[in-house]
């Protein structure tokens, strides 16, 4: 043996690395104490995302306020006004906020999430980190938009609250209110990256989710309350797991809404399982996904 050999395999042997990349082979191998060793790569990732969307526009974060506006105004004039549907007597512009401030959350994450591989395939084939930094970053992002909205909901419920005759109040059911949350961004961050995984292979998918997250809408008491569901179709609101949190919020807020225990733990109980099959498969693909993407 060489000295330059010798020199090699001692100091190899010296070495000790802060982190060894290897592969996943168990599927319960799932790495989550990453996320927090890379937390501010994440960090970085939330500012990216809020500075980049609306950079070079005139009006800039203040389309957080315009989009949903004029989406309140819409809706309260087509189907307040002209379809009467019923809003179980909260004033249209509360209730439809009430409904589209928590839905535009899960949309927005849902979009997101579900193309996480497409649209992050050039950073991901350069440098490791693990790659559910992405969409976690994308979850946290969207909570300033989210924040934005719930100011605006809020001004809009205390003005209505200070007309004379305004039934509407709190209930201890507010206090729910960070765990809606909560469900709602997990909820979409676990089947959208469900959907991610398939995108790889499948671009079919990405064609289905513009459309799809529009008519899962309306299969959401969003434009309308579950008390005016007719007795035959409750089963099809009733499967929806995003329904419950969606009463839940306006329940809490404005005393009206219509939510039921199990209801609230199916909701719980679909995000869990969302979470951890998404982060299973979410994991298998990332292994492959450079070849097919």
């Amino acid at each position: 043996m060489t000295a330059d050999s010798m020199n090699a395999a001692s100091q190899t042997a010296s070495e000790q690395w802060d982190l060894v990349i290897g592969p996943k082979d168990k599927w319960y191998d799932l790495r989550l104490a990453e996320l927090w060793d890379y937390r501010d790569l994440i960090t970085i990732f939330v500012r990216r995302d809020l500075v980049a969307t609306y950079k070079q526009t005139v009006l800039g974060p203040l389309w957080f306020f315009l989009s949903p506006l004029f989406t309140v105004v819409m809706f309260t004039f087509v189907f307040n006004r002209i379809a009467g549907i019923p809003t179980d007597g909260i004033p249209a512009p509360v209730f439809y906020l009430g409904g589209t401030t928590l839905w535009n959350y899960f949309s927005s994450c849902f979009t997101g999430a579900s193309s996480t591989f497409v649209a992050n395939a050039n950073i991901f084939g350069k440098v490791y980190f693990p790659r559910l930094a992405a969409p976690v970053a994308m979850i946290l992002s969207n909570l300033f938009k989210f924040g934005i909205q719930m100011l605006m909901f809020m001004a809009f419920l205390f003005y209505y609250r200070m007309q004379e005759g305004s039934t509407l109040h709190f209930t201890p059911f507010v206090a729910l209110f960070p765990i809606l949350v909560l469900l709602m961004g997990g909820m979409a961050l676990g089947v959208g990256i469900v959907i991610s995984s398939f995108t790889t292979k499948y671009r079919d998918l990405t064609y289905f989710i513009g459309f799809g997250i529009s008519l899962l809408m309306y299969a959401t008491p969003v434009i309308y309350p579950s008390s005016a569901i007719p007795e035959a179709y409750k089963w099809f609101v009733d499967i929806n797991p995003i329904a419950p949190l969606i009463e839940m919020f306006r329940l809490g807020f404005t005393g009206s809404g219509t939510v039921t225990i199990g209801g609230m733990l199916y909701s719980a109980g679909f995000t869990l399982a969302a979470l951890l099959l998404g982060t299973v498969l979410f994991h298998r693909t990332e292994k492959t996904f450079m070849d097919t993407v």
